[in-house]
């Protein structure tokens, strides 16, 4: 609990790994030191321990990436079903700390629906999504089935990065990855693979056909909050079609403060999107705990601006 709020503290973005999942990842994204592994296997003591130890009442479990994503032969909807069921278990066995998204079988976009809505009948908060779909776009239109179900279901959609497509990882960092890792990953590629995501669904149109979808990005919103004027009179120069990048964006976007946490960042986020559509998370076991929670305690904004961040629009949002 921290020291002058009295609000529960829920983080958003804390992934785990399910060991019959992970052993379908191949190169570099099946690979983790021993110490990570440790945290991402852990749903139990270490993770509860960590937990506890930086105040934080409850975390929404996610797998991480790419999750089912890549998953396309013809047991990918029985695997995530499997999946989707053990952490279904997981949760059950502990309620008051645990939530869930789902994993979704996206090679098989009408089953992803279906298990979609099957595990929002077990009490799942939403669904992720990681990266590219098997190297394809979440804006295109073989998705949107998955869409409609979480417009008909109310939940939201939480779309996490994964690492960018081949040729891109070639043309953009191949000259740093070695010395730096990272810069594929966290510290940029994911951001702007993200991004573009998010960019692109809001120019297929998706939120036209399901003006009620919801779609949370991490990272105070992958840079798109920071950009968000700039995007919006670019695209509405003389020759385009007409849309507002504003209105989609802050209409349907919900953002989280995982890996980022940043005063400056925050602020920002604030002033573009208001503070009703900020949440609470941390990215664990990737980013530790406590540094979150220190940060939230600092944050100059007001104690109910802060409870919403930390729990109150969370709680709306999920219906916690």
């Amino acid at each position: 609990m921290l020291p002058r709020l009295k609000c529960p503290v829920i983080a958003l973005e804390e992934h785990y790994w399910d060991k019959e999942l992970a052993a379908q990842f191949v190169g570099g994204e099946g690979v983790r030191d021993p110490d990570m592994l440790k945290r991402l296997h852990d749903l139990g003591e270490v993770r509860i321990k960590e937990m506890d130890e930086a105040g934080i009442d409850m975390q929404v479990l996610s797998h991480g990436a790419p999750s089912a994503q890549k998953l396309s032969g013809p047991d990918a909807v029985d695997l995530t079903r499997r999946v989707n069921d053990r952490l279904h278990a997981v949760v059950t066995g502990n309620p008051k700390r645990f939530a869930a998204f789902a994993a979704l079988p996206t090679s098989d976009p009408k089953a992803a629906a279906d298990e979609l809505e099957r595990t929002t009948k077990l009490g799942f908060k939403g669904a992720m999504i990681h990266g590219l779909a098997n190297e394809v776009f979440l804006d295109d239109k073989r998705f949107w089935p998955i869409y409609e179900r979480a417009q008909a279901l109310d939940i939201p959609i939480y779309l996490h990065p994964s690492v960018p497509l081949p040729v891109v990882m070639d043309a953009y960092y191949k000259d740093y990855a070695k010395d730096f890792p990272m810069v594929v990953r966290a510290a940029w590629g994911y951001t702007v693979e993200t991004a573009t995501q998010a960019i692109r669904m809001v120019l297929s149109g998706v939120f036209d056909a399901y003006p009620r979808l919801k779609i949370i990005l991490g990272h105070l919103g992958e840079t798109l909050p920071f950009l968000v004027w700039r995007i919006d009179q670019a695209l509405a120069r003389p020759g385009a079609k007409t849309l507002s990048f504003r209105e989609a964006f802050c209409g349907h976007f919900y953002i989280t403060t995982s890996g980022n946490f940043s005063n400056p960042a925050l602020l920002c986020s604030v002033m573009e999107l208001g503070i009703d559509r900020i949440l609470f998370a941390v990215d664990w076991p990737f980013v530790a705990n406590k540094p979150a929670v220190q940060w939230m305690e600092t944050v100059p904004l007001c104690d109910e601006d802060k409870a919403k961040i930390l729990s109150g629009n969370a709680q709306r949002l999920l219906r916690l």
